[in-house]
């Protein structure tokens, strides 16, 4: 009778993918980069500065009502969308030249929207943000970012080795460009939630990481027979259950909270569904790749017996 084979058993052959998996993230990241640079970020008021306003309607609004009527206003460059429902509008400017003080400008916006309605209009939240503000977000911003992939690099290097530490910061830097590059690819909006998301997605894609090389540091000192390359994929395979367990169950969550979570977290959770998925990827072809080209050996893991460890322990 034969035993059943279970995902514990399999034995694919990630490493040997290894050089066709660089190509690609190179490729990748080569688009990413240049959409950065090229196209830039559809920064949100947290960044930039302006103001926003959420309208409550009676009656289910429509969105090019909304816009020609600011329009009107000589408010052409304002972001009109829905903020859960098509009862519920959210309306989103940048600072405009000549407008002093926003409190006028949003009042003037209500007014506008008030009087083109059928139904009364509620003004539920005004905020504004200063330009100056904006500027200081992003700078600190991208300054949490750098800071924790420091932090990670001497915490990595401390606990298992420097090969590691590299690995590890090199996968964890694709995530973020990956992920920030679609969002300047598409210029889908970029707010302080997506630097949220960012972050959580470095911490959950080095949790991955450090799973793994765990489990590759303890098959280093137990399967003393096999080579570098066959020790790090028997790990990988070791580990593939629990990775696929916990992105697919983290997945379920964020698809929902995107499909039914509304505006307000759409793009708190796209980041972190791109963030995961590629985040899983890179631990196993990126990480571990890197770990191999920077020449991971034997020796840098297993312990070295002291000289006269032998007659020591004879009592």
């Amino acid at each position: 009778m034969s035993k059943k084979r279970t995902i514990n058993d399999l034995n694919i052959d990630f490493i040997g993918k290894r050089k066709l998996a660089m190509i690609l993230s190179a490729a990748a990241l080569v688009i990413c980069l240049l959409a950065i640079l090229i196209r830039g970020f559809d920064f949100g008021l947290d960044f930039t500065g302006g103001t926003a306003i959420e309208l409550g309607y009676q009656q289910p609004a429509e969105l090019s009502d909304i816009r020609a009527t600011l329009e009107q206003e000589g408010i052409d460059a304002a972001t009109i969308q829905y903020f859960g429902s098509r009862t519920d509008v959210l309306v989103r400017m940048s600072p405009l030249e000549g407008e002093e003080d926003s409190a006028k400008l949003s009042d003037r916006v209500y007014r506008a929207l008030d009087q083109a309605s059928a139904g009364e209009v509620e003004l539920r939240r005004v905020e504004f943000v200063g330009p100056q503000v904006g500027e200081e977000l992003r700078e600190k911003g991208g300054l949490a970012v750098l800071f924790s992939l420091i932090g990670i690099l001497i915490y990595v290097a401390l606990r298992f080795e420097w090969r590691f530490a590299v690995g590890a910061v090199v996968a964890l830097i694709h995530d973020v460009f990956f992920t920030v590059g679609m969002f300047a690819l598409f210029q889908i909006p970029f707010d302080l939630t997506v630097l949220a998301a960012v972050l959580a997605v470095i911490g959950y894609s080095l949790n991955d990481t450090i799973v793994i090389f765990d489990r590759i540091r303890e098959n280093f000192r137990k399967m003393r027979k096999g080579t570098v390359l066959e020790i790090i994929n028997s790990s990988i395979n070791q580990t593939l259950s629990r990775t696929i367990v916990t992105s697919s169950t983290t997945l379920l969550v964020l698809v929902a909270l995107y499909v039914w979570g509304g505006e307000a977290m759409s793009g708190f959770s796209l980041a972190l569904i791109i963030g995961i998925v590629i985040g899983t990827y890179s631990t196993i072809y990126v990480a571990t790749a890197m770990v191999i080209w920077l020449g991971l050996s034997k020796t840098d893991l297993i312990p070295v017996k002291k000289e006269g460890a032998e007659l020591d322990a004879i009592p």
